[in-house]
């Protein structure tokens, strides 16, 4: 018996397929915060009051028994040709049953289609004739007042969304559209469970918009390469290519296959130039107009799919901590740090405007992905507030930029640009000292506090997420002072 996601693993790659199967999976952590249980939701949503609720482990058997007694059917599996399938709403009408995905996001497209169509294959093969077919989804135009107003949280669908968020094609007629032998299908996955590991073939996917799990498995020898291996080449196609031909260092880039960015310009140059590259006068007019005292921000924060607070959205952010470097002009410097739990969004912008000197530049690391955006939000969160937030915006720049840019690159960067990377070739005290590492395990030390979880050590959880905030903004501080060194 198979399930969904072992035919959407195999298809992308049969050994993620398999390595899954063999190696234990790291406990799942839910990156964006679901408290309320969204299903249950959306039931009182829909109206739905007796019906059946499917549990993990069900017989199949007792879904298809189901069917006859209740008008709702809730998160039932069904299973039919060794695929088993967990649907979300059944509800029975005249002459059949209209079904309901759940998508807990705010724009469901088609790119997703064989989990639909599979869960409809499923379906319609075990005789249960469908109507209508709907996507219930979060309504990204909601606005939460005091209580959370679920006719509003929600939006029934009976289309998927383009790229402009725009409704598109029927979700049924997509459905049917895409329809597949999955018979098929399983029959390769039973294969595969009794052939050989296949040998791992390097794709796009393995290192896609997030690196594969298994990628050090897969490829443990690119763990053991020199700093400046051809293969740190960042935003190059042929890298692979020129590295089988013996063209193993950065030096060695043949330049009719080079994209020509400025980092990998910056790269090449580091390699010739016994493994450091500094471009000094783009650096010069980067700092031209720095001004002390030398402010550096970061912020933690976390992120809710159902907003728990009036004036959030669906998805919002809930800012929870900042940590403020001040550097003056004599290399004397202050900390500054703020940790709240629950909702003191007010209680942090005021700290923060208190707290963070209302001349010179404010910095931080990726600040128009990160810093800008969340200041842009309390701006408009607090009008009341808002000229002095967007003043802060104003004088802020972005230590990436230095790095992105290609005015300096050092090959022990291996091809990153992180402030860890960074901070792990200079003499400072760094990230590997700290119990929280990570951003994400900063979000998962906090909803210990924010849930009020009875076992967790209280005091212990903030005393780490001020030493890994306040280690970042100090990082952001340090690749500062150690970018000035080489003007």
């Amino acid at each position: 018996m198979f399930h969904i996601s072992d035919l959407k693993k195999f298809n992308r790659c049969p050994r993620i397929y398999l390595l899954d199967r063999q190696v234990d999976a790291p406990p799942f952590r839910r990156i964006v915060r679901l408290d309320d249980e969204v299903t249950a939701l959306a039931a009182k949503y829909l109206g739905v009051t007796e019906c059946f609720t499917g549990e993990r482990g069900d017989d199949p058997a007792k879904s298809m028994n189901a069917l006859a007694e209740y008008e709702w059917i809730l998160k039932a599996r069904f299973e039919y040709g060794g695929l088993r399938v967990k649907v979300p709403f059944l509800h029975r009408v005249s002459g059949g049953y209209d079904l309901y995905f759940l998508f807990i996001g705010l724009y469901p497209r088609s790119d997703d289609m064989q989990f639909y169509c599979d869960t409809v294959w499923v379906l319609e093969n075990l005789g249960i004739p469908l109507k209508d077919i709907r996507i219930i989804h979060l309504n990204a135009s909601y606005v939460r007042e005091d209580e959370l107003d679920l006719s509003k949280l929600f939006v029934t669908s009976e289309t998927f969304y383009n790229a402009k968020n725009h409704p598109s094609v029927s979700v049924k007629e997509a459905i049917s559209q895409g329809q597949r032998d999955v018979d098929r299908q399983i029959a390769r996955l039973n294969a595969a469970l009794n052939a050989p590991m296949p040998a791992p073939v390097r794709t796009a996917r393995c290192t896609g918009r997030q690196k594969c799990r298994h990628y050090n498995r897969c490829f443990a020898e690119e763990s053991q390469l020199p700093d400046n291996s051809i293969l740190t080449l960042t935003g190059s196609s042929s890298r692979y290519e020129m590295n089988a031909e013996g063209k193993h260092c950065l030096k060695d880039a043949d330049p009719e296959r080079v994209e020509g960015t400025a980092m990998q310009y910056a790269q090449i140059m580091a390699d010739r130039l016994n493994g450091s590259f500094v471009d000094r006068n783009a650096l010069k007019n980067w700092f031209s107009d720095v001004e002390y005292p030398v402010s550096f921000i970061d912020f933690e924060w976390e992120c809710f799919a159902i907003p728990p607070y009036q004036g959030m959205k669906p998805y919002d952010v809930l800012l929870f901590e900042y940590s403020i470097h001040i550097l003056e002009a004599d290399g004397s410097y202050d900390h500054k740090v703020f940790l709240s739990v629950h909702d003191d969004r007010r209680d942090l912008v005021e700290r923060m405007l208190e707290e963070l000197p209302s001349t010179g530049t404010v910095i931080a690391y990726n600040a128009d992905g990160a810093e800008k955006i969340r200041i842009r939000e309390l701006a408009d969160l607090f009008p009341e507030y808002r000229s002095r937030l967007l003043e802060i915006n104003a004088r802020m720049k972005d230590l990436q930029v230095p790095f992105v840019s290609g005015y300096v690159y050092d090959t022990r960067m291996r091809g990153g640009w992180t402030l860890k990377q960074i901070m792990s070739m200079m003499d400072e005290p760094g990230y590997s000292e700290l119990e929280i590492r990570q951003g994400m395990d900063a979000v998962f030390q906090w909803r210990l506090l924010d849930r009020e979880d009875q076992s967790a050590d209280r005091e212990q959880i903030e005393e780490e997420l001020k030493k890994y905030c306040g280690m970042d903004s100090y990082a952001a501080m340090a690749v500062f002072n150690w970018l000035k060194s080489f003007l």
